[in-house]
């Protein structure tokens, strides 16, 4: 892997699809980042929403963006990965939030590890309203943990390094549900994945979100 710069360029893709209740949100936890160094892609799949409105919005503040039909959730993170010139990559969901020091830290732990991949951190669950309804239950894991099935790692939190994406990358259409696990234990097996015990995201559960509470390896209270 290649070191990286002295204040290396972040690259968030996010992808969006029927979210309007929650995409400002998530669009100015990223604009609200300590961290200044950030180029950022929105990838819409042809919202029958408000979103497009909203992108139109804040588009002075995208890199590059798009809406328009996809063929779903991965070919929208390929889409916009494939536009990233950062040499750190993230994405997040639509209706997710990051905390305000989570870019900072994370490319600050990818300098100190160089032979660390990706890292990732703990992430809140919050609801509609974005109050706090559980924690995710995230801990380390590694290649041969995570091919038993033992993943432990909140999406939103994830960080990764461009020069491992082109190594194992793009991810795969096919994979509905489990395209970001495909991808994170394609990244052990070449590289470390570090988890760090500090609050980076908050992850929304509701109604609509894609994935059920089953999935998520989650704890409330």
């Amino acid at each position: 892997m290649h070191a990286l710069s002295a204040r290396p360029k972040v690259s968030i893709v996010m992808p969006s699809y029927n979210q309007g209740q929650f995409l400002e949100a998530s669009i100015r936890s990223v604009l609200d980042q300590s961290y200044s160094n950030i180029e950022y892609i929105a990838v819409d799949g042809g919202s029958k929403d408000n979103s497009a409105e909203i992108l139109k919005k804040y588009q002075q503040h995208f890199a590059w963006w798009v809406s328009e039909k996809d063929k779903g959730h991965a070919d929208a993170l390929n889409k916009g990965f494939s536009h990233a010139t950062g040499e750190i990559l993230s994405w997040l969901n639509s209706d997710d939030v990051y905390l305000p020091n989570a870019v900072g830290e994370a490319v600050a732990i990818l300098q100190e590890h160089p032979e660390v991949g990706m890292v990732y951190a703990d992430a809140d669950l919050i609801d509609n309203s974005g109050m706090k309804v559980g924690q995710f239950a995230a801990r380390q894991t590694d290649y041969r943990r995570m091919l038993r099935g033992s993943v432990h790692i909140p999406q939103a939190t994830t960080f990764f390094r461009a020069d491992v994406w082109r190594q194992v990358g793009p991810l795969d259409l096919s994979l509905f549900f489990s395209f970001d696990y495909d991808l994170w234990v394609k990244i052990a097996k070449v590289s470390q994945v570090l988890y760090v015990p500090k609050r980076w995201a908050q992850f929304r559960i509701h109604d609509d979100g894609k994935v059920s509470r089953s999935a998520k390896g989650i704890t409330t209270g």
